[in-house]
């Protein structure tokens, strides 16, 4: 193949009206800084060499702008800091198609032979090992690779991208023969079209005010802010989710934007502030929390194909509520891997082809056009960094080994915290650039994770007893411990006449997790306990007792707090078997009291209580409403 001449620009685009920007801004060229780069190092064929602080749109100014100003150009995106040493280039047998023989041929990544002028993009450029870099370093001083020309194949230009941070590499490019080969820039978020592509995606908000609010930021918090995760509060945002979902959960830690005081270390933060004042700026609320958390940001990932990191303490239900929920949201079993057996040649493995090419063979759950989505669990406990590489292109780029996943609507993260009830737990570590591949990233309490009725339904009254045990009989530390994997446990101990004890979690050398089993062994035994379904066995009772506290004092009294409680307590199943009961219950108690039922509720619970409360009686159904 002869040499690829660059192609020509396309003309200058039409400006696209946008509540932020319903005319061009001031100053405004046609492009941006890092647009312009692009553009000159394929007209003047030089590999360009560019820096900049992760999150400001590097990488998606390439497949923005090469799509726009050079529709005849692929852009082949090689993530660095993913390849293994035979990704690239290797040797191999292949059938020599004119004796039939076997042959031993080198053989090339089969992106780099696209069969049209391509861009090659290598991203991370400094995150590779010593072995890539090697390889790296041929293609950018030569475009050349192994036995191949590069430009003989059709590529029109080299760029390299990364963030000289040491936060995210520890490389440094220091030789003067590779250096001299390249044009080199240093770039900033100012340099990049990040506000235009904001404003395209949601282009009925005026972000001026947002942009305005950034930029009068310090550099500091500008760069934990980055346009990417301001793009991703954004997004939670227009969902109504706390925006706090948007910032990265690093090493297990929200992301807080804090400035930097005078010793360095982090200075107040301003977290909540900032968050505030830009929900404020687009005429949305910034709620603390909102109900059912977990299936709203799944549906949301879904709608609109996001990739979501839930962290939560072990066993609270985590990951079959995902599957199931995904399950119903795609209408298909969703692809599950589990990160400690998963292996790199479980997603991929390159084969070679008659071609003189590596073709990389996807595993066959991410082959067909039908809709996928992805469930990586334990997530940061990955079997070996290789593993976790190809994991990372696939978060970042939706694909694997270039390859595009067809039909991929979202990819669902499931990892523990590095610390729970005070021991630290066998995870890795990620660097911030890593944690804000995630449109949302959700800390997961376990009152988040409805497996409560699960267990309901699975195993009946047993499992009634044992959740009345759980919220009534325990402190906040004793139900850290009793999760909801250790209630099924308990569950079946005591279905099979087993000692309940060794069903908790064992701590090493006789010790068991400190939590006092004997109010539930008495609950077990049917002696005499309170809970919703023994005041419903004797309404009655309860209602005249109710009614005389109502007499005495508008607050109620000890009977009020208690009924009130095995309520508030109850699960939605529970409520429904006693529907009439609990009417008769609602309609003695404090209005105060009635009302705190709606507050954190799903909707299913809301709707249970807004049609009970429009059973009773006028005169309370109004004090319910205040």
């Amino acid at each position: 193949m002869t040499s690829t001449a660059a192609p020509a620009a396309a003309p200058a685009r039409p400006w696209r009206a946008t509540a932020t920007y319903p005319v061009p801004p001031e100053g405004w060229t046609g492009g941006s800084r890092l647009e312009s780069f692009i553009d000159a190092m394929i007209a003047l064929g030089q590999t360009g060499q560019i820096f900049g602080e992760h999150g400001i749109g590097k990488t998606s100014t390439f497949h923005t702008h090469l799509a726009a100003a050079h529709p005849g150009v692929q852009l082949v995106v090689v993530p660095a800091a993913n390849l293994t040493p035979d990704d690239l280039l290797a040797n191999a047998p292949v059938r020599d198609e004119a004796t039939g023989a076997l042959v031993l041929r080198q053989l090339v990544m089969s992106q780099l032979k696209p069969g049209r002028p391509f861009v090659l993009l290598i991203d991370d450029s400094l995150q590779a090992g010593d072995t890539i870099q090697s390889q790296l370093m041929q293609i950018a001083c030569n475009w050349t690779l192994g036995e191949y020309d590069l430009r003989a194949l059709g590529c029109v230009g080299v760029f390299l991208t990364d963030n000289e941070s040491l936060a995210e590499t520890s490389a440094r490019r220091s030789d003067l023969a590779i250096l001299d080969r390249m044009v080199t820039i240093r770039i900033t978020a100012n340099d990049t079209g990040w506000r235009k592509a904001l404003a395209a995606r949601h282009p009925d908000w005026d972000l001026k005010p947002v942009f305005a609010l950034w930029a009068a930021l310090t550099p500091t918090v500008r760069e934990l802010l980055s346009p990417r995760t301001l793009e991703h509060v954004l997004a939670n945002a227009r969902e109504e989710f706390p925006l706090v979902w948007g910032l990265p959960l690093v090493n297990g830690e929200r992301l807080r934007l804090a400035e930097p005081g005078a010793s360095g270390a982090p200075g107040p933060d301003r977290t909540h502030e900032i968050l505030d004042r830009i929900a404020a700026a687009i005429g949305v609320r910034n709620p603390t929390r909102i109900a059912d958390p977990v299936r709203r940001v799944l549906r949301a990932a879904l709608a609109n194909r996001w990739a979501v990191l839930l962290q939560g303490p072990p066993g609270c239900g985590k990951t079959e509520l995902v599957r199931q929920l995904t399950r119903e949201g795609l209408g298909r079993e969703p692809l599950y891997f589990s990160m400690p057996v998963t292996n790199v040649e479980d997603l991929c493995a390159p084969i070679p082809t008659p071609d003189g090419a590596l073709e990389n063979l996807l595993a066959v759950n991410f082959t067909g056009s039908e809709p996928k989505a992805i469930i990586w669990d334990e997530y940061n406990r990955p079997k070996d960094r290789a593993a976790f590489a190809k994991l990372m292109e696939i978060t970042q780029e939706w694909s694997i080994a270039g390859h595009r996943i067809e039909g991929l609507r979202a990819q669902v993260a499931l990892q523990n915290p590095p610390y729970h009830l005070g021991r630290k737990l066998l995870v890795s570590r990620n660097n911030i650039a890593q944690a804000t591949r995630f449109t949302a990233s959700l800390d997961v309490d376990p009152a988040d994770i409805p497996a409560n009725e699960w267990l309901i339904a699975r195993y009946g009254p047993v499992a009634e007893t044992v959740l009345e045990w759980w919220k009534n009989d325990l402190d906040e530390e004793g139900r850290g411990w009793i999760t909801k994997r250790t209630m099924e446990r308990l569950i079946k101990l005591h279905q099979h006449g087993l000692p309940l004890q060794m069903g908790t979690v064992y701590l090493g050398d006789g010790e068991y997790a400190p939590v006092s089993l004997t109010a539930l062994t008495d609950r077990l035994a049917d002696r005499p306990v309170t809970g919703l379904q023994e005041i419903a066995a004797a309404v009655d009772v309860w209602e005249s007792r109710l009614q005389r506290a109502a007499e005495l004092s508008s607050e109620g009294g000890n009977d009020t707090d208690l009924v009130h409680q095995a309520i508030a307590n109850a699960e939605l199943s529970q409520l429904r078997k006693h529907r009439e009961e609990v009417s008769r219950l609602v309609h003695r108690l404090p209005a105060k009291l009635r009302s705190t039922y709606l507050v954190g509720a799903t909707a299913e619970q809301q709707r249970f209580w807004i049609e009970l409360f429009a059973t009773l009686p006028k005169a309370k159904r109004a004090a319910a409403r205040q």
